[in-house]
């Protein structure tokens, strides 16, 4: 049985911590020179920012500073991973996904490719936490604040630090990361009266930057989706290799599987359809004959009110032995959940392609996705009454089999593997790695077309 829940920080503590992130940095450019010879076209320079623009902001991680959202005081340790699941734990941890911006901050600090000269920079990497900032306009003492986020940066950065840094290239050459959707830092500065969100991306002096999102908007070109963190981070190829021979030989017991909250009220939504269909199946199941090939048709693994966030028991045991996992919109189109299913290899079965096809094109290419996913436009369930279950009953065993090896071929691009891991596992490509990989080669084209002009 897993252990309680450490009680949150205190402030004090998280300033200790803080002070102890400051006095004993990360990896010297020394000490990560060996692991790359070659750095061509990959050089990035850390902009220093003063601490009020990311660690400092990580005292005010309590219900006392911000007391209408949660409370990531207990998930800052390990830079950003969280505690382990349990003492003997080396790669599963209590994870939250809005401390993505400690934890990539961590990561580029190991980058073995790194500059103090930024005008030898092919990209400059912004390590402001963003969207934990935002906190503060969105529940901070001044009323409508929310259309002041990321001036305060711009001023610095245009005028205060090194100014012909950003004007060099105007920030085309900037990037930086947002652990949460575009949609909740991208509020018309126009809004009369501001609704729900900041004006960040908005700001008219930030639209030449990069923004690495978890979920990112249609249309601009500078926001690109990158994997929601997950709890699995191993810190070495062989704990890896053993997690993907445990999703291979896992049996898949259940036909599909649905972990998450929502779709209890009349309305009809997606989440309705499928919670009435899965009950509706788990009582047939009881009363007639089962399936020849599955022991359960369905399994609901209820996750409302967040019970399940950093607790990846809860859904990871039930995934491994699910063939499908279904993951249908909430109130954004994206979900973590996408990203646990691929790591327990179980399939999952999209509702739009919003949801993942759109978004994340660098580490799930577009052209691929019949080869481990499944779409059923949700229209069709919600008002079709098109069945999930049959669908997915219909595919044949040979083709969930070659669905199932693409995906467990995918594993280590959506994963973000522990910082400080081991050469060997860093010869594989992580989200990590991708995510930066495709940075430097859209700065460099952004980069190319305003040379063109």
């Amino acid at each position: 049985m897993a252990p309680p829940r450490s009680p949150p920080f205190s402030t004090t503590t998280a300033i200790i911590l803080l002070l102890f992130l400051t006095i004993f940095p990360f990896p010297t450019l020394q000490q990560q020179s060996d692991l790359d010879s070659d750095c061509t076209n990959r050089w990035i320079h850390i902009r220093h920012l003063p601490p009020r623009f990311n660690l400092d902001i990580l005292t005010n991680c309590s219900t006392t500073h911000h007391p209408f959202s949660d409370d990531f005081c207990p998930f800052i340790s390990n830079h950003g991973l969280g505690t382990k699941t349990h003492n003997r734990s080396h790669s599963w941890f209590r994870t939250d996904p809005s401390l993505l911006e400690l934890f990539f901050h961590r990561r580029m600090l190991e980058y073995p490719c790194l500059t103090s000269d930024p005008s030898t920079a092919d990209a400059i990497y912004l390590p402001y936490y963003a969207s934990l900032d935002s906190l503060h306009y969105l529940f901070g003492p001044d009323y409508n604040s929310s259309s002041q986020h990321g001036l305060h940066l711009y001023k610095f950065l245009r005028y205060q630090d090194s100014p012909e840094i950003w004007l060099n290239h105007q920030g085309h050459d900037h990037f930086l990361v947002l652990a949460g959707s575009a949609w909740d830092v991208s509020q018309p500065l126009d809004n009369d009266p501001p609704l729900w969100g900041t004006s960040f991306l908005e700001l008219p002096e930030f639209f030449n930057i990069t923004a690495l999102t978890l979920e990112s908007r249609a249309y601009p070109w500078q926001e690109q989706s990158i994997p929601y963190l997950t709890s699995f981070h191993p810190p070495n190829l062989a704990l890896l290799d053993s997690w993907i021979k445990r999703v291979r030989r896992s049996r898949r017991s259940t036909l599909m599987l649905f972990a998450g909250g929502g779709g209890i009220s009349s309305t009809p939504t997606v989440r309705r359809s499928i919670r009435l269909e899965c009950d509706n199946n788990s009582k047939i199941e009881n009363t007639t004959q089962k399936s020849n090939r599955y022991s359960r048709l369905c399994e609901f693994v209820d996750c409302s009110s967040g019970i399940c966030e950093h607790d990846p028991i809860k859904f990871m045991k039930p995934m491994l032995h699910a063939s499908f996992c279904l993951q249908p919109p909430g109130d954004t189109p994206t979900r973590r959940s996408t990203f646990d299913s691929i790591l327990a290899g179980c399939i999952p079965v999209f509702f739009e392609e919003l949801s993942a096809k759109k978004q994340y094109g660098w580490h799930l290419p577009e052209d691929q996705y019949k080869e481990f996913s499944v779409l059923i436009p949700k229209e069709d369930v919600v008002f079709k009454g098109v069945s999930v279950l049959e669908i997915l009953k219909g595919i044949p065993r040979s083709v969930t089999g070659r669905m199932r090896d693409k995906l467990i071929e995918m594993i280590p691009r959506i994963m973000y593997r522990k910082h400080g891991s081991s050469l060997g596992l860093r010869t594989k490509k992580d989200a990590f790695d991708i995510a930066i990989e495709g940075t430097l080669q859209r700065i460099k084209a952004r980069l190319d077309d305003v040379a063109d002009q």
